[in-house]
Formats: structure tokens, sequence, C-alpha cells
């Protein structure tokens, strides 16, 4: 009995942390002048929390489990939310593929850019140019 209930309390309190920051995130949201969505902010807020061990992660470990398990079924209602603008995604298919296609592109290059930014250029053994 003692451990179901300890079970059970584990999975209230990582529910209740991350609702918490998922309700603190809309709050700021609603304060800011910028549009920026509430739940993106909650994730800034708990990433803040866990990276500064404000928040131990064991603490929201088995919500973020059951989440992250059933995140499939969670994109459901949201795909058969796109399906009711199935004409204008179809009329506006060439802008959408193109406008992916350079997004990822400058993902990419960002991405690339900044990879080799933080990690500098690597000195092979051997190579020309090189001192010994």
């Amino acid at each position: 009995m003692s451990n179901s209930l300890n079970i059970i309390w584990q999975y209230l309190r990582a529910f209740v942390l991350i609702y918490a920051c998922l309700y603190a995130g809309i709050f700021v949201s609603s304060l800011l002048p910028i549009a920026i969505p509430g739940s993106i902010i909650g994730m800034l807020i708990m990433f803040v929390l866990l990276a500064l061990q404000i928040l131990p992660a064991k603490w929201v470990n088995p919500g973020c489990f059951i989440l992250i398990r059933y995140m499939a079924l969670l994109f459901v209602p949201i795909g058969v939310g796109v399906m009711q603008y199935y004409d204008l995604l179809r009329a506006q298919f060439g802008p959408i593929v193109v406008s992916c296609a350079v997004s990822t592109l400058i993902v990419f290059l960002v991405v690339s850019w900044s990879t080799h930014l933080v990690h500098g250029e690597r000195k092979v053994a051997g190579q020309k140019g090189q001192k010994e």
C-alpha cells in the first residue's frame, strides 16, 4: 500500500510541476508585448529550473516519461484539425514546400556555422602547416 501511494505521489508531483511551469509560462506570455506561446515560455522556465538544479530531474521524470511515451497519440487531434484545411493546403502546396525547404536549409547552415564557431578548427596530426 505504501509503495503504491509513493508511486501515485511521484506521478502527481511530476504533473503538478509540469503544469505549474506551463501556467507560469502562460502568465508571463500574457504580460509580454510580443506574441510568444505560453507553452514555449513554460518549457524555458522548466529548462532553467532543471539546468540550475533548483528542480530535481527525478521529480518530473515520471510525468515526462508518460507524456513522451504517448506523444504520438497527442498529435492525432492536431492532424485531424489540419485536415479541415485540406483545400487550402492543396492550393498553397508549392509555397509551403518551398518555405519548408528554405527554412530547413537556413537551420542547417546556422547550426553548422555555430557548431564550427563553438568547436573551432581541429588540427589533424601530420597535416601540412602544423608545428611538430
